[in-house]
């Protein structure tokens, strides 16, 4: 009887959890037509950077960088992977883009908040990297280096914990998660059993009056390739502008355009408020937010009305500490979350919450007529949709391995730094308040 109490109160002791003991970033040696995490590091035939059908994009207006979106430097920075280390040797792994410049800020900078803490402490921990970069970031390259490091943390403690990500996001929400796909051939994505298919738009306004008849007869002739019936998309990546998106969505309408995407700059709130009233009783979708950053910009987005699904990518907004705060939101105004691409990281998500109905998969074949991995050769067990849907398996973490073959660490730290990091964590005292907090 004194031996099963005393199992019992053993197995009710609370666990003792490892501390985070090294932070590490990494880019990539690539490979011929491995572009890792970023989408578009491709060959240059490839249909993502605009061969041969050309694909609006900001630089448009310039004729030396419009043929190309590789032209102007879409991928100059490239990849950067984060390993986040216990004392215990479990690894945790997180990726975005950044390159170089990304894996100086995680370990220079980011890595004294991450060190010699409890890897349970996300919140406390993105905490500290937003507000210590608020000075230089709040977007773009910073955010997406505290992506790397955020999903990296959640990998290591699904990993300690031995469950998947999503299980402790709050669990499944759905067996299964249907899918659509990015791509240049709709027909392809159809084929394949997927519930949809995104093409992008060819031309921007500086192609006038031709290139939106020649924007509109591309349309019209994947929507008579695929039926009335299957749904298609438009993908216009801030290449546009007001009074263009209007007119060239209420040209598309009579082709059952599903909803047009991204069309403005992303901080052109007023804009897509504007296109979005224009566009009211149309019955077609305004999306956008693949290219904004944290709660705030969301919010703004959300509190204005301007889009019917918001699609953070989950890799440069801010990791899944940030997008599960995005997601709550946008979920007390029922407006659903589609994320861009963002692979695992964003499957993961989309099963705990139930206002992110359906996943993107961005098919970086080159003729997008095959399922490749999104990650390229990162993680060689990348799950991929079958008959248009995401089955997760169940493992720890986010479930996939990471081949270290080709990674290269350009900035190492001594063991000193290291060490100095942790022990401040280790032995720091919590935030309190003294009195009352106001």
């Amino acid at each position: 009887m004194e031996e099963a109490a005393a199992k019992k109160a053993k197995a009710a002791e609370t666990r003792a959890f490892p501390r985070i003991k090294e932070v590490r970033a990494f880019v990539q040696h690539k490979e011929k037509g491995d572009q890792g995490a970023d989408c578009h590091d491709v060959d240059d035939e490839h249909w993502i950077n605009g061969y041969p059908t050309p694909i609006a994009h900001p630089m448009s207006s310039y004729p030396l960088y419009a043929a190309k979106r590789k032209s102007w430097g879409i991928n100059a920075l490239g990849s950067v992977v984060v390993e986040v280390e216990s004392e215990d040797g479990q690894v945790g792994v997180g990726v975005s883009i950044g390159g170089e410049p990304a894996c100086f800020i995680v370990e220079h900078h980011l890595s004294r908040f991450v060190e010699g803490q409890d890897p349970r402490d996300v919140e406390l921990m993105w905490d500290q990297m937003y507000r210590a970069t608020v000075n230089y970031g709040r977007k773009g390259l910073p955010l997406q280096a505290i992506s790397a490091v955020d999903l990296a943390i959640w990998d290591l403690l699904g990993k300690i914990r031995n469950e998947p990500v999503y299980a402790m996001l709050g669990g499944k929400t759905k067996d299964r998660l249907p899918v659509y796909m990015t791509c240049s051939r709709p027909d392809c994505a159809k084929d394949l059993g997927f519930v949809g298919a995104k093409v992008p738009c060819p031309y921007g306004p500086d192609a006038g009056d031709e290139g939106l008849r020649k924007n509109v007869a591309f349309f019209r002739k994947w929507r008579e390739t695929v039926g009335p019936e299957f749904p298609l998309m438009l993908d216009c990546y801030m290449a546009l502008s007001v009074p263009y998106a209007i007119k060239l969505a209420k040209e598309l309408q009579p082709y059952g355009l599903k909803w047009m995407e991204e069309f403005l700059h992303p901080d052109d709130y007023d804009g897509y408020e504007e296109v979005k009233r224009a566009l009211a009783g149309t019955g077609i979708m305004l999306t956008t937010a693949e290219h904004e950053y944290t709660r705030y910009g969301f919010r703004e987005l959300i509190k204005r009305k301007a889009a019917d699904v918001l699609q953070p990518d989950i890799t440069w907004m801010g990791g899944i500490t940030e997008a599960r705060r995005v997601v709550a939101m946008a979920a007390a105004h029922d407006i659903i979350v589609i994320p861009h691409g963002s692979s695992v990281y964003s499957y993961h998500l989309q099963y705990a919450f139930k206002n992110c109905p359906l996943a993107e998969y961005i098919n970086l074949s080159p003729k997008s007529d095959r399922i490749v991995p999104y990650f390229g050769g990162l993680f060689p067990d990348e799950p991929l949709p079958k008959d248009g849907f995401i089955d997760l398996p169940d493992k720890p973490g986010f479930g996939v391995s990471l081949d270290r073959s080709r990674l290269r660490r350009p900035y190492t730290r001594t063991g000193d730094e290291v060490t100095t990091n942790f022990k401040r964590n280790a032995e720091r005292a919590m935030p309190t308040v003294a009195k009352l907090p106001f």
